[in-house]
């Protein structure tokens, strides 16, 4: 059994109950992880969200009535803490760039591994973002030619260093280690990037990076 007190609270959203049965069943052998709860569709995971405040929200795309996407965007909107793993069969890229824009931390295919399952979870909970290589590619293209350089001009260097390190799916303290930096300050870096670029959250960050040029 997990230790309640310090476990990873994680709401799973998707409309097959095989699936959500066989991610609770593996999940909850995890000694960090404790499922709180489940939902059939976008507007009920929305509901739960709100009611249980989870850590991570693990998200199909395509359900019946309110999607992955509308339901991403509403708990973004509203300003939700948890963080938005997509778990999906789609592999198209176009399915996904959307999501990804819309504030989801990352993604994994319903066929994953368990093991790396877990380990997306553990991740995406502690401030990373899993933005495959190939993914980033699809957005670089999809953008079209590099913009100008815009909101970005008003960062500092070092915003723009720790920013590096948002688009390569970097923790606070990982950024804080690598830069010889405390994680309050970076924790403030953080803050100023998202006011300054009028972004939402890291995922934003990291997706703004790739597609101006910032990523290192």
């Amino acid at each position: 059994m997990p230790d309640t007190l310090s476990a990873i609270r994680v709401l799973l959203v998707d409309d097959h109950q095989v699936v959500r049965r066989g991610l609770r069943t593996f999940l909850e052998v995890q000694d960090d992880i404790e499922v709180v709860g489940e939902a059939a569709d976008g507007a009920e995971g929305v509901a739960r969200a709100r009611a249980l405040d989870p850590d991570v929200v693990l998200m199909d795309l395509k359900m019946p009535g309110v999607d992955g996407i509308e339901a991403l965007r509403t708990l973004k909107e509203e300003g939700s803490r948890a963080r938005i793993l997509i778990v999906t069969s789609f592999t198209e890229h176009r399915t996904m760039v959307p999501a990804l824009r819309a504030g989801a931390a990352g993604y994994v295919y319903k066929d994953v591994d368990p093991e790396a399952l877990a380990g997306a979870i553990r991740s995406v909970h502690a401030g990373h973002v899993l933005l495959q290589p190939e993914l980033a590619e699809a957005l670089l293209a999809d953008a079209g030619p590099r913009p100008p350089q815009g909101r970005g001009g008003t960062l500092t260097e070092r915003e723009r260093e720790v920013l590096g390190h948002i688009s390569d799916g970097r923790s606070n303290r990982e950024i804080a280690r690598s830069l010889h930096l405390s994680e309050k300050t970076v924790k403030t870096h953080v803050s100023n990037i998202l006011m300054k670029l009028d972004l939402a959250d890291r995922t934003q960050a990291a997706l703004w990076a790739v597609r101006h040029g910032e990523s290192r």
